[in-house]
């Protein structure tokens, strides 16, 4: 613990005196700073006065004492600056002759006090929050921590402030340039009803594909080939929504298992790529690659959706490292308790960003402004988004974050998705977020997993999971497109792990199989785990096939997590953060295997029919009412009996339920002012265990329908497939869908 005296010696050092209103420190002999500039924030190569070239630091620090930029060589020897202007707490200076690639951090002076959430360490070189480029892996020694982390009285550690200098054990920012404009590039602008996203992780993706060469696969690079593009558009995505590329570091409980943070929700640079995926080099390359990554997927009609977690950082709690924020004005950054020592925690993480503070929301938006407009990317997903909406401490829909975002010119236009909950009181929000957002819908992925292993009590909850979540987003202004529908996320069993696994299996994360959620709604179909029994296989795979038509049918946005559509497991890992292997990563040889290739072909299908059909990508709610002079309503749901439902069926149990979806009834117009019309649809889904008869709505919905999916089949029948006459009784297969189109 720092004593009085060291204190008052640390502050004579580097006190500020005032000079014209302005507080000073002495600069270091040897190194000009020159006066410099507060705007922008962080480290600007330019020309300078004299058309002299250097670069411009500014770093926000509001109540430290003092700071100094530190400059490191090729062989890491430091040399360091003071910052002498202060200008509304932005600590500034241009310091001639210092290039691109030049790696540098920040010292930042001011007491040691935990007790009122002072947390100033000079002692710890930390990561300016503003970097663009960061050269380096973050590993967690002693060093690294600005309090003693080994003090034999665990309970007081974080109070004892540790003198070691942290510098040769952190990555260090670096200066980039970059004077591109993006003006050959077209982003696809993908209106949000067409929009089909697909989530994956850049390493994940590309590390075992066999199209991609080795030197680039797990890369930003790797993910810009044709070889991975070629896999995406075949499929037909309209977007990529990448697991986390800021810049983020390793939790030391994972580091003393010999393990990684694979996912990357620990950010630590929220302006910075992630360094090791990138293919081309770590002093600044990494900007040009990943927006040549952007560019390349644009140019093949691919959005890119960045998943940022803005909520909380890698410092973690009081007992965590001190790599950037915590040093430069712990109180100032991030949520403090009453007990100022503590942090709020609405994360699970240890800590909160305080974004009610105008400066950490400036940190979020400076961020968010700058990868679409620098980096050209087309929207952002916010992990746990509801911890940003929250005000002092409830969640607040009129939140400062959200008022920011709402009139930002250039955030407001582009795709918002908010995962609608936090860990905090009060922190469930699915459906509460205003006009302009749309929410991953967890209520659609539990209601799906629950009917397709006969779990549902009664098919009300399914059919406004099916048609939109009205219940949840028809109000404000929002549309069918407000709801992200997902079976299956990162987090989570994969599609094939869900109708294989009935108990999560995380040993190898090293937790005692203590981790991960054990509310899988999953059905094994009859064994745990992989069997050589082919009647068990034959039907994982009739599931899969339910599961993925069933999502691609469903009114709003369908989302897919890379691998699921050709059979990737996780070996029944449904929390594999830490698992930078072989269990996260795609098997691409399983295109080889004659069944998942059939259901990477089936999939690659709906889509295609997604696509061609305006009805299965509405941009109204169903209104259920008649809209024709013969009385068919737009939407309309019938049982097995062929009569439309009644009060009391929606509160029954039924295994089978079949949804009308009208082509004629469309709301809107096209681009040149015309109606739009299109073919009418019957969904038939069957998830009992037994063949069961299904009378087919006989006219006016119809007078033939022609069947246009079968999930009870393998591959699917060239069309046109078979035709029924209205009316008939149908037999549907045992666990199947049926999608059967009008034909008169």
């Amino acid at each position: 613990m720092s004593s009085a005296a060291e204190q008052e010696a640390v502050a004579e050092e580097v006190g500020p005196a005032v000079v014209n209103g302005a507080r000073r420190t002495p600069s270091a002999p040897g190194v000009p700073v020159w006066p410099g500039a507060p705007m922008p924030l962080g480290s600007r190569f330019r020309v300078g006065p004299d058309g002299v070239a250097g670069t411009n630091f500014a770093l926000w620090a509001g109540g430290a004492e003092g700071v100094e930029l530190c400059l490191f060589d090729e062989r890491g020897k430091e040399t360091r600056a003071r910052l002498t202007e202060l200008t509304h707490e932005i600590w500034h200076g241009f310091v001639p002759g210092v290039m691109p690639g030049q790696r540098y951090g920040y010292r930042v002076h001011g007491r040691w006090d935990p007790w009122t959430g002072g947390r100033w360490n000079p002692a710890k070189l930390l990561l300016d929050p503003y970097a663009r480029a960061v050269d380096g892996d973050f590993g967690l020694p002693p060093e690294v921590y600005g309090h003693v982390r080994d003090w034999p009285q665990q309970q007081v550690a974080d109070t004892v402030r540790d003198e070691r200098d942290s510098a040769p054990f952190v990555p260090k920012g670096v200066v980039v340039h970059d004077d591109d404009e993006w003006e050959d590039d077209r982003r696809p602008k993908t209106p949000w009803a067409d929009s089909v996203i697909y989530e994956l992780h850049v390493r994940g993706f590309t590390k075992l594909h066999p199209g991609i060469p080795e030197e680039l696969r797990g890369t930003y690079a790797g993910l810009a080939h044709p070889a991975a593009i070629e896999h995406l558009v075949k499929l037909g995505v309209t977007a990529v929504e990448l697991l986390p590329v800021h810049q983020f570091a390793h939790e030391d409980h994972l580091l003393r298992r010999g393990l990684k943070n694979y996912w990357g929700y620990n950010s630590i640079g929220y302006f910075a790529p992630h360094a090791t995926y990138a293919a081309s080099g770590t002093t600044g390359q990494q900007v040009g690659e990943f927006k040549r990554m952007v560019r390349a997927l644009h140019a093949a009609g691919i959005e890119v959706i960045l998943d940022v977690v803005y909520n909380h950082t890698a410092e973690a709690g009081e007992l965590g490292p001190t790599l950037s924020l915590k040093g430069i004005d712990n109180r100032g950054y991030y949520r403090l308790q009453s007990d100022a020592r503590r942090y709020a925690d609405y994360t699970g993480c240890g800590n909160t960003l305080h974004v009610v503070q105008p400066h950490v929301l400036r940190l979020i938006t400076d961020s968010l402004r700058y990868w679409v407009t620098e980096m050209g990317v087309d929207g952002f997903r916010f992990d746990l988004a509801a911890a940003l909406a929250r005000s002092m401490h409830d969640v607040d829909m009129l939140s400062p974050f959200l008022a920011v975002i709402a009139q930002d010119p250039v955030l407001r236009r582009v795709k918002l998705i908010a995962e609608p909950w936090d860990v905090g009181s009060g922190g469930y929000q699915v459906g509460a977020f205003p006009p302009l957002w749309t929410e991953w819908n967890d209520r659609y992925r539990n209601a799906v997993r629950d009917f397709w292993r006969g779990a549902l009590p009664d098919v009300r909850d399914l059919g406004y999971r099916l048609s939109g979540s009205s219940d949840l987003y028809a109000w404000g202004g929002r549309r069918p497109y407000a709801s992200v529908n997902f079976v299956t996320a990162h987090d989570g069993f994969t599609l094939r792990d869900m109708v294989s696994y009935e108990r999560k299996h995380n040993e190898a994360n090293g937790e005692g199989n203590r981790d991960g959620s054990d509310d899988n709604r999953s059905w094994n179909c009859g064994a745990e785990g992989e069997t050589d029994d082919e009647r068990i296989r034959g039907l994982r795979r009739r599931q899969l096939r339910n599961l993925l038509t069933t999502l691609l049918l469903s009114t709003g946005v369908p989302m897919l997590v890379a691998g699921d559509e050709l059979g990737r497991t996780q070996r029944g890992n449904n929390n594999a953060y830490c698992q930078d292997n072989e269990i996260s990563w795609l098997d691409w040889e399983l295109l080889e295997q004659p069944g998942w290739k059939a259901l990477f072909d089936l999939t690659s299908r709906l889509i295609a029919l997604r696509h061609r059909h305006p009805v299965l990508r509405r941009r109204a709610f169903f209104s259920g009412r008649a809209h024709s002079a013969d009385g068919l309503r737009d939407l309309a749901w019938f049982t097995a009996r062929g009569t439309e439902m009644t009060e009391r069926d929606w509160y029954a149990p039924a295994p089978t339920l079949g949804m009308y979806l009208s082509g004629r009834d469309i709301p809107g117009r096209d681009e040149r002012g015309a109606p739009i019309v299109d073919d009418s649809f019957l969904a038939v889904l069957h998830a009992g265990d037994r063949p069961a008869s299904f009378v087919l709505p006989a006219p006016p919905w119809a007078e033939r329908y022609e069947v246009v999916i079968d999930t009870a089949r393998e591959t699917q029948a060239e069309e046109p497939g078979v035709v029924h006459r209205a009316g008939a009784a149908i037999t549907v297969p045992a666990r199947a869908v049926l999608l059967l189109k009008v034909a008169g």
